[in-house]
């Protein structure tokens, strides 16, 4: 049973990781799978060949979703996603719960979606993530800054991407400090908005040290890997 009711109106840290640590993302097509579906899972509209979407970023670095679906997906969609993170073996999500059960409901759609396609197209069967998504609630404007700053600076660890994080394709960060790629289906500026620009966010996420994140891991809001 979940201890903590996801409520509408507030912020939450969801996070999950691949089954004993497994990768999750072992090609391009997968990355850009994933992606497709925390961006336009939003609201409960269906999407048919998704594969296709996925190829036609890896060519162009951009999906082809006309405006009219968009709009509609902004007009009915049940949680906001304000940042995210994708690593090998895991993710973060930063989302804002609009309706009840909303963020359950994009949740289960993203992960039984994304394990089905993993499944089929590598052979395998069974779990792919380590159990239900989990998630911690943002209570307060300091946990909500560092904790946007601990996602986006999370690809460090990832050792060709360390000092580069915001260059790396599979996260929100560059839409941050540069144009936001996915207009309203990105709601930054729950964050954006308490800086004077760009470039003071990413000099807050740069200089966001240890001891920030440290009391973030003891409010339990960060995912010990």
């Amino acid at each position: 049973m979940r201890k903590i009711k996801i409520i509408p109106g507030e912020y939450y840290h969801i996070y999950n990781r691949g089954n004993n640590k497994q990768s999750i993302f072992l090609d391009e097509k997968d990355w850009s799978r994933f992606l497709f579906l925390i961006i336009y899972f939003q609201s409960p509209l269906i999407f048919q060949n998704i594969g296709r979407q996925t190829s036609h970023f890896v060519k162009h670095s951009v999906f082809n979703i006309p405006n009219e679906i968009v709009k509609e997906i902004i007009d009915k969609r049940i949680i906001e996603l304000t940042s995210f993170t994708l690593m090998p073996n895991h993710f973060h999500l930063f989302t804002h719960e609009l309706k009840e059960m909303g963020t359950s409901q994009y949740m289960q759609r993203i992960l039984n979606s994304y394990t089905k396609y993993f499944n089929t197209k590598y052979k395998k069967s069974g779990h792919l993530f380590q159990g239900p998504f989990q998630y911690v609630h943002i209570k307060n404007d300091s946990q909500l800054l560092y904790l946007s700053a601990y996602i986006h600076r999370n690809p460090r660890e990832i050792k060709e991407w360390t000092n580069k994080e915001h260059f790396f394709p599979w996260s929100s960060y560059q839409d941050y400090i540069n144009k936001n790629r996915w207009g309203e289906l990105l709601k930054t500026n729950i964050i954006t908005d308490q800086f004077s620009g760009a470039e003071k966010y990413k000099s807050f996420v740069e200089t966001s040290g240890a001891k920030e994140f440290s009391k973030l891991l003891d409010e339990k809001l960060l995912f010990n890997n």
